[in-house]
């Protein structure tokens, strides 16, 4: 038990000089995508599965000045939003599932988009993730958003050994204070996209590769996920 815990405490120190050198590297990493309200964001994060998130804002510049409200995307002409939204990709699933939450957004929570965890799950096309950058970013609820980035180098550096978003989100939360949570997911991602990338992470630039398990590995090391 004793060398557990001096494990974990150990981790902790390792996670707090990883998002400190991290947020040095990137000091204005934060929410990429362009939004001024909740409804605005949520729209977006739907917009943004499997798709960049500067396709997503070329596509809401104009779909936030003609769609303003949820009713707006429920009542929209059929086929109109799907146009609208092609470029972003699956944009007949995405819209269906942004008149699906929008339904609900006005039946159950007076066509506002409601602020915590478990009523934002009952909206169509919300899963803890985009929850997450809701409640971070609208509602001032810190939460770990666990993207593809976030879950590639939380394996990588060793602070967690799960593929289950859920899973990740709860061990990072067990080694990294409340107020870290949010800048960690923001980090992870900018880190994910300009260093330590999928098939080839540019270790040689990386501020924290000292403190990595798998320091090198365009060298031909192994790779984590």
């Amino acid at each position: 038990m004793a060398a557990i815990k001096r494990t974990q405490s150990a981790n902790r120190e390792r996670a707090r000089t990883v998002l400190s050198r991290l947020q040095a590297r990137y000091p204005d990493a934060t929410c990429s995508l362009d939004f001024k309200e909740p409804l605005q964001l949520m729209v977006a994060t739907i917009l943004a599965a499997q798709c960049t998130d500067e396709r997503v804002n070329i596509v809401t510049k104009s779909l936030f000045k003609k769609y303003r409200t949820a009713n707006d995307y429920l009542n929209s002409p059929e086929g109109e939003l799907e146009e609208a939204i092609h470029s972003c990709g699956f944009y007949r699933q995405k819209a269906k599932s942004i008149r699906n939450a929008c339904k609900t957004i006005i039946e159950k929570f007076g066509g506002k988009v409601p602020g915590t965890m478990e009523e934002l799950l009952t909206l169509d096309g919300v899963g803890r993730k985009t929850a997450n950058v809701i409640l971070g970013e609208c509602f001032g609820v810190p939460g770990v958003i666990v993207d593809t980035h976030c879950t590639r180098l939380s394996n990588r550096l060793g602070f967690s050994k799960h593929d289950d978003p859920k899973k990740i989100e709860q061990d990072i939360m067990k080694i990294l204070p409340r107020d870290d949570w949010r800048v960690y997911s923001h980090c992870m991602v900018f880190h994910g996209r300009a260093v330590c990338i999928a098939r080839a992470p540019r270790c040689s630039e990386c501020p924290v590769r000292d403190l990595c398990p798998f320091p090198d590995t365009t060298a031909g090391r192994k790779i984590a996920r």
